[in-house]
């Protein structure tokens, strides 16, 4: 009932910056959160940064400082702005949903199919 689709991923030398774009779509009433996850190889998924409804953002220690998330609410879109990139922040980005659609009585939560961010040295 919901699609997510990722953008913006890519291969950057460290220092570098890139932009991460997650557009929702479907049969969608209101939105609680979008947020964005990421899994190195051989790691668990780990938060990196989500925005609620209301605009109350949250980051990762890791990113903080570096990394900004931001939100279209008319166009169901949300933003990483990621600068100042390190080796360690390469892995597969993930898109995570959570919101609630037109006959369902819990919240949904959908996972994008992912996009990797590659940081050279």
């Amino acid at each position: 009932q919901v699609q997510l689709v990722e953008s913006g991923g890519g291969l950057v030398q460290a220092g570098g910056s890139l932009r991460l774009s997650c557009a929702a779509s479907g049969r969608i009433f209101s939105i609680n959160s979008m947020g964005w996850y990421r899994q190195a190889p051989g790691k668990q998924r780990e938060l990196v940064a989500a925005i609620t409804g209301f605009g109350i953002t949250n980051y990762a220690d890791s990113v903080k400082g570096r990394f900004t998330i931001s939100r279209d609410n008319a166009k169901n879109t949300v933003y990483l702005q990621m600068n100042s990139l390190k080796p360690e922040d390469t892995a597969v980005y993930y898109c995570n949903f959570i919101g609630n659609s037109p006959g369902l009585r819990r919240p949904n939560e959908v996972w994008g199919q992912g996009t990797l961010v590659t940081v050279s040295s």
